[in-house]
């Protein structure tokens, strides 16, 4: 007879079938780490709720934001969560919370490890360094998964503006080329990030590109109430950015376009969601130009929020500005836009340009205000030329839907547990 119980530990997540007074578990036992919040990390928490959809348990370990629980349910998923305060500034202050971090989290790990092991552990960047924190399960017969959200010398030297032969970047491709070795696999989120790993020494077959996507859960059609932003029927043309607030982001690169184009289109409105160290520049910026009238700024709101929104603006815009690291990223953002139909502003980018024509999306030139207020006004001049190259960009995103990348990410990781594939095979997924 087989009887369902709760561990030694007294956790109601992680259940064991006792078998003629032996235990054995159900299912395979995955661990998470992430400095971040959870479930606010949209890449992490499609991940965990995928494998737990597969039949796994799943924990995860993250950081404590203000009001929140330090142990939770959510979707099946456990989390622990580490009451670490996150907060922006210098290069020493990121690294000082990495390190306390990376500390607390492998010794929660190796806490959830004893009598009851992990089969995998998933360390997600940023830093890469966390993967170590899976030292001791590990050791124990673990596989070990690094997602490689960012490549962390490209981040640093975008946002601190420190050249390629910095102490500090030579550190973090050591430090990079250390964790991608103690991993067995790696996850990237576009080709582009893949090509730069294998560059820099990542064994080809070890890396696998699992894009970042919508959930179509929250992105679809028809979804919830908007977060506030002006009717439809009042007339205005509505342009929408959502996203960190940060200067590499470019949202003074937006506002100069915005300001060259009110003229022209009278009933112009710029809508922004997020938060982040550029928030009082940007605002200086409206002020600057004048445009306090047509921008709304709304701080951070839920994605279901922004899910919500997006279904009743006209035009998503990413303002991106060219850099080291904004060249090979792919925005979740412009998928975003187009699962809800709508068109989309992005800069020309090689990380974009990996899987867009130019026929495929509204390009821009990156950091260019005056191309930017031309593709906007493109859209707003010829909605059907804007409709059949937002037909276009959809197809783009149907080949890269969450449905056909969680199936490729569940395979991964039922190839490391030797488990059989979404396909029937137990090898090569």
């Amino acid at each position: 007879m087989v009887a369902l119980s709760a561990n030694s530990d007294g956790n109601p997540f992680t259940q064991t079938a006792t078998v003629s007074n032996k235990t054995a578990h159900i299912a395979p036992r995955v661990g998470m780490v992430v400095f971040s919040c959870y479930p606010d990390d949209p890449r992490v928490r499609r991940e965990a709720e995928a494998l737990v959809v597969s039949g796994m348990h799943v924990e995860v370990i993250c950081l404590q934001q203000p009001g929140s629980t330090r142990k939770d349910l959510v979707n099946g998923v456990s989390v622990f969560r580490i009451p670490i305060t996150r907060k922006r500034g210098s290069p020493a202050r990121y690294l000082w919370e990495y390190a306390m971090f990376l500390f607390l989290a492998g010794y929660k790990l190796f806490q959830r490890n004893l009598g009851s092991k992990y089969d995998v552990v998933h360390v997600h960047n940023m830093p890469d360094v966390l993967v170590f924190s899976a030292l001791v399960p590990r050791m124990s017969g673990a596989k070990v998964i690094l997602d490689l959200h960012d490549p962390m010398p490209e981040v640093f030297m975008a946002k601190y503006s420190i050249p390629s032969g910095h102490a500090m970047i030579r550190a973090l491709l050591f430090l990079e080329r250390k964790s991608i070795s103690f991993a067995d696999v790696i996850l990237t989120p576009n080709a582009a990030f893949q090509t730069l790993f294998i560059e820099r020494g990542c064994p080809k077959e070890k890396i696998h590109v699992v894009m970042n996507v919508p959930d179509p859960a929250i992105f679809h059609r028809t979804n919830g109430t908007p977060s506030r932003v002006h009717s439809r029927s009042s007339g205005e043309f509505i342009l929408m950015y959502h996203g960190t607030v940060v200067e590499r982001h470019g949202l003074d690169t937006a506002v100069e376009a915005v300001a060259q184009v009110r003229d022209t289109i009278k009933n112009i409105a710029f809508h922004v969601f997020g938060d982040g160290d550029f928030v009082d520049e940007f605002k200086r910026r409206v002020k600057e130009l004048g445009v306090q009238d047509v921008v709304t700024y709304h701080g951070q709101v839920g994605i279901e929020a922004i899910a919500a929104t997006i279904g009743h603006v006209d035009v998503g815009i990413i303002p991106n500005k060219k850099s080291v690291f904004t060249d090979i990223n792919f925005p979740t953002r412009i998928f975003e836009y187009l699962s809800k139909g709508k068109p989309v502003v992005a800069p020309r980018t090689r990380g974009i340009k990996d899987y867009f024509r130019e026929d495929e999306i509204e390009f821009f030139e990156p950091g260019d205000p005056s191309d930017l207020a031309t593709a906007i006004l493109r859209i707003h001049h010829d909605p059907e030329r804007s409709k059949a190259v937002v037909v276009k960009g959809m197809r783009v995103y149907e080949r890269c839907s969450w449905p056909l990348e969680k199936a490729r990410f569940v395979n991964v990781v039922n190839s490391l547990l030797g488990r059989k594939c979404a396909n029937g095979n137990s090898q090569g997924c």
